[in-house]
């Protein structure tokens, strides 16, 4: 077998997402052969060498998992919580390994969530330039005007912000407790107004996945976001009650590594569109 990247090593053995895996290695968790090794780019070959991780053997990969879950408000997406709350992963019961969410989904937010303890996939689905299509539907306060309509179509300025550093390792190693996110653009979307009310819905198309981007570009508009649930995920759709999950079919994980693999090529079709719909003629309030 030839020589890998530990931390695929390390994710396909279902021990930690990719992500994790390299805060292992850098951390002196991992030892090769009998070395401690905190090189990111190190390579072994997993058939070969005696791979450690917190001084135990590396199992062999594990036959990898792919689920759907409905996530409920009121649980956070990660493996465990400094404050105690409900995470994602209370929810999933009888499933062999173990997994982890791909991506996130705000404490207040619901829908769809992937879970794998397939680390490649995952971190193929997080890294910036995936693309991969997500669509929320979205219930805010007030009703914004076309013009408001427009600039969350084309694409707004999001300011810096400060979020909360929550990881415990992090806590532990006396780093700050909140870090200061970057002032970035927003990429265009596409948003279509679904149900018209004093508080109306919209459907909402994105192509990346900023720290609480629906929210905060609404909040650029002036309008509060009350409710959000994401109903699709690149090939997949949320058809599974709150709270529940499901196995992916064979043909699901296979469309959906096909959509990673042509993301960059959707994302610019992407941007085209929501480029020239931006440019089209003004939404009815009934549409």
């Amino acid at each position: 077998m030839p020589a890998e990247r530990l931390q695929k090593i390390i994710a396909a053995a279902g021990i930690a997402s990719r992500r994790k895996a390299e805060e292992l290695i850098t951390a002196g968790l991992v030892s090769v052969n009998g070395h401690i090794v905190t090189e990111l780019g190190t390579k072994a070959d997993s058939s070969v060498d005696s791979i450690k991780v917190n001084g135990r053997p590396l199992g062999a990969a594990e036959r990898h998992v792919y689920l759907l879950l409905n996530k409920p408000k009121g649980y956070v997406t990660t493996v465990t919580d400094p404050e105690g709350r409900p995470t994602v992963l209370d929810l999933v019961r009888g499933v062999k390994g173990r997994v982890y969410p791909v991506g996130r989904l705000d404490y207040l937010s619901e829908g769809l969530l992937l879970l794998t303890n397939d680390g490649e996939l995952a971190q193929k689905l997080t890294h910036a330039s995936s693309h991969v299509p997500k669509t929320y539907l979205v219930k805010i306060s007030g009703k914004p005007d076309d013009a408001e309509v427009a600039k969350l179509r084309s694409g707004l300025f999001l300011p810096a912000e400060l979020t909360p550093l929550k990881s415990p390792e992090a806590l532990q190693k006396g780093r700050p407790a909140r870090r200061r996110s970057k002032a970035v653009r927003t990429a265009p979307i596409r948003i279509k107004l679904v149900r018209e009310a004093a508080n109306p819905w919209y459907e909402i198309t994105l192509i990346e996945g900023r720290n609480r981007q629906i929210r905060r570009m609404f909040e650029q508009i002036g309008h509060h976001v009350e409710k959000i649930k994401r109903v699709r995920y690149g090939p997949l759709e949320l058809d599974v009650e709150p709270g529940k999950l499901r196995h992916l079919t064979s043909d699901e994980v296979k469309h959906l590594k096909s959509a990673v693999n042509s993301g960059t090529r959707g994302s610019r079709t992407q941007s085209s569109k929501a480029s020239r719909s931006s440019k089209e003629p003004k939404q009815s309030r009934s549409s």
